[in-house]
């Protein structure tokens, strides 16, 4: 069988537009391939707000019923709280129907292991090529697996974040913070209000109806966000959070209403926990160097791995790393799970401004200060051809790990293909935003002369 090539298969999950590449084939066919690759018995299952949802959901949860396999159906949960359940449960596995920060013309399957954690790239591998090869055979089992849906999974998840030793209820209700949410109607909008109100923080909520389609796109980018900063302008807030649909990501917007890059939730976390526990942190390629600054500045190392965040935890995991992540917003905190994890963010970055009594943008001040400019294009080209100019194009450090990352003495620049979408993305760091586009641009040239 050969699938469109709309569908992206990757340890990002089995992502496609509804209808010509993500349908109830595809998503039957790709379930019975895990269940029967991994040999579940029990698997977990959540969703976000998509429209789309409730139909594969459906779909999925009877593909795994007839193979005999026993379903815990959460509905709508964030995906660090689907990753959460399957190891609380006991379960083999667990599959979250979410495209993330796609807009809603997508859907997609994630695919966990036995730890809650995503599946490694071999499997990615072997699922698709028994989807592929028209071989799949829907095991039968008699009887069917039962069916149980569980409405406590977001209280298992707070509980285990109010339960870390470095959070102090307390010490974050005395500050009187308030803040502004947009939950982008996504899978965090239960969840997250329900977490500000065990922490005693005051807040306002944007977008927190799960019924409601998305109401602006739904990546956490300065773009999209113009709402959430023109609330916390104009109240008395002290920030603003924003999550994307599945809650794994997390946006800072300051008290001015300033939109700060994604950049900063990872480096802010982990300036936060490198100051309380020793080792290493892990971030991937494409993530500032403001992590190998704060690294130094707490005298632990820093790891680079491919970018995905099953690359991130394995790298976490062979270096013994405390804290990790990925600059688009992801906080890995292995206290919790090893899963990016919007709510955990939220919860450490809290927890950091209340214990030194700075505001977010008195925080940020502090840090090292380097701009990034992100873009992405179309490319059906010759990459390798590609990577071969960039080689002439650029002068310094090579890695080729990922795509291509090149390291000046002033700045960097990545490009590789993307997990999620069918583009290149091209990310460039610079002390000015200036310079950053110029690199970008640079890049950009050499691409479409390929």
């Amino acid at each position: 069988m050969n699938e469109d090539k709309s569908l992206m298969v990757s340890v990002s999950g089995v992502r496609g537009i509804l209808g010509p590449g993500m349908n109830p084939e595809s998503a039957a066919r790709y379930t019975a391939a895990y269940a029967s690759l991994l040999g579940c018995r029990h698997v977990v299952v959540g969703r976000d707000t998509r429209a789309s949802g409730p139909l594969l959901s459906e779909i999925v949860v009877s593909v795994l019923r007839f193979m005999g396999i026993d379903v815990t159906d959460l509905g709508i949960a964030a995906t660090p709280t689907v990753e959460i359940m399957v190891g609380h449960l006991d379960a083999d596995g667990g599959i979250i129907i979410t495209a993330s920060h796609n807009n809603e013309k997508w859907n997609a399957l994630k695919f966990l292991d036995t730890n809650g954690e995503f599946i490694d790239e071999k499997a990615v591998v072997d699922i698709r090529r028994s989807v592929e090869s028209g071989d799949l055979q829907y095991r039968r089992c008699d009887p069917v697996g039962g069916y149980k849906r569980e409405d406590r999974a977001d209280d298992v998840h707070i509980d285990k974040i109010l339960d870390l030793p470095v959070i102090d209820r307390k010490k974050i209700s005395s500050c009187g913070m308030k803040v502004v949410i947009d939950c982008v109607n996504g899978a965090g909008s239960r969840i997250v209000p329900k977490l500000l109100n065990h922490l005693g923080v005051a807040f306002q909520e944007l977008f927190t109806d799960v019924d409601s389609p998305f109401p602006h796109d739904p990546e956490p980018r300065p773009a999209n966000l113009g709402d959430l900063s023109k609330a916390v302008s104009s109240s008395d807030a002290a920030l603003g959070f924003a999550c994307d649909p599945d809650a794994d990501r997390l946006v800072l917007v300051d008290g001015n209403g300033n939109v700060c890059s994604e950049e900063l939730t990872i480096a802010l976390a982990a300036d936060f926990i490198l100051g309380k526990e020793k080792g290493p942190v892990v971030v991937n390629l494409s993530s500032s160097r403001i992590i190998d600054d704060i690294a130094k500045k707490h005298g632990v190392a820093s790891v680079r791995s491919k970018v995905g965040e099953a690359n991130v935890i394995s790298a976490m995991k062979d270096s013994g790393a405390v804290i990790g992540g990925e600059g688009n917003g992801g906080v890995i905190f292995p206290a919790i799970h090893y899963g990016r994890d919007a709510m955990t963010g939220i919860a450490l970055i809290l927890q950091l401004l209340a214990e030194e009594g700075l505001s977010l943008s008195e925080k940020i001040e502090k840090l090292p200060g380097y701009e990034i400019v992100k873009k992405k294009m179309p490319f059906s080209g010759n990459m390798e051809k590609a990577m071969d100019l960039l080689r002439n194009e650029f002068s310094g450090e090579y890695n080729t790990l990922d795509g291509m990352r090149i390291d000046m003495s002033d700045g960097w620049i990545h490009l590789r293909r993307s997990n999620t979408e069918p583009v290149v993305r091209i990310i460039a760091e610079a002390d000015s935003v200036r310079d950053a586009e110029s690199l970008v641009d640079r890049a950009i040239r050499i691409l479409e002369s390929t």
